[in-house]
């Protein structure tokens, strides 16, 4: 009996050890967990360091070209939220995407940064909405809504007033929301590649940055800047990649 318990003490042991390896490392936007060593925390943000095409970037020089429109189909979804201590985060029902240039992309989810982690010729706004989409192969698209305090946001109020009481646990508001209400009127865009601007600072994605910001009140911004300060990825370098910049549409 003894030995039986001994073996299963031995092979739980082995067991938390290797999930405690196999976790991914913490993280953080200060210290030294902070941004400057992301690509030092793991091999497996080792990109946060090395790429070529990490986000976010200042958006400072551009190319005009006549860029196809984005067609958002966005539709009402329960409101299921998550505070996952970097952010929170919205996770959308399936049925809702984009197509740009005959490619669609699901809407996962999306999330804010405060302020916002873009800059337009070196200004930064007071918060960006990250809409995560993916294709059906796995490639990701990123529409960045940058916002400016003004009117309330119908959708980020009920994001605001349903915010979760417990970090890293999803809840199921009694609510819905629509991602269509984070848009502008006008959604003429930037276009470039880029990275996850969060560990592992994956490459390869495709990244929409609307021109014309929203608006949110300022009870709004107090709330959602107050959970969270400061979670903004420094700007990172252009390198040999090309902005597109689109008319108004």
């Amino acid at each position: 009996m003894k030995k039986h318990s001994l073996v299963l003490a031995l092979m739980l042991g082995s067991f938390l050890s290797y999930a405690q390896e196999h976790q991914p490392p913490h993280w953080s936007y200060a210290g030294v967990t902070g941004p400057a060593h992301w690509g030092d925390l793991s091999l497996d943000y080792s990109t946060c360091k090395t790429g070529k095409e990490q986000s976010p970037i200042d958006i400072a020089h551009t190319v005009a070209e006549k860029l196809p429109p984005i067609d958002f189909h966005y539709l009402p979804a329960p409101l299921k939220l998550i505070d996952n201590g970097h952010t929170v985060q919205v996770n959308y029902m399936p049925g809702s995407y984009i197509t740009v240039e005959g490619k669609q992309y699901e809407l996962v989810q999306f999330h804010y940064h405060h302020p916002s982690e873009e800059a337009v010729r070196g200004k930064h706004y007071d918060l960006v909405i990250h809409l995560v989409h993916k294709d059906a192969e796995g490639h990701l698209a990123v529409v960045a809504i940058l916002f400016k305090e003004g009117a309330s946001n119908a959708t980020l109020k009920a994001v605001v007033d349903h915010l979760p009481s417990e970090k890293e646990k999803e809840i199921t508001a009694d609510a819905t929301v629509d991602a269509t209400g984070l848009l502008p009127q006008t959604r003429s865009y930037y276009t470039f590649s880029g990275s996850l601007t969060t560990p592992p600072c994956t490459e390869g994605v495709r990244w929409f940055v609307l021109k014309t910001p929203s608006t949110l009140s300022s009870a709004e911004l107090a709330t959602l800047a107050k959970l969270y300060p400061h979670n903004a990825r420094p700007l990172q370098p252009l390198n040999a990649r090309i902005v597109k910049a689109g008319g108004l549409r």
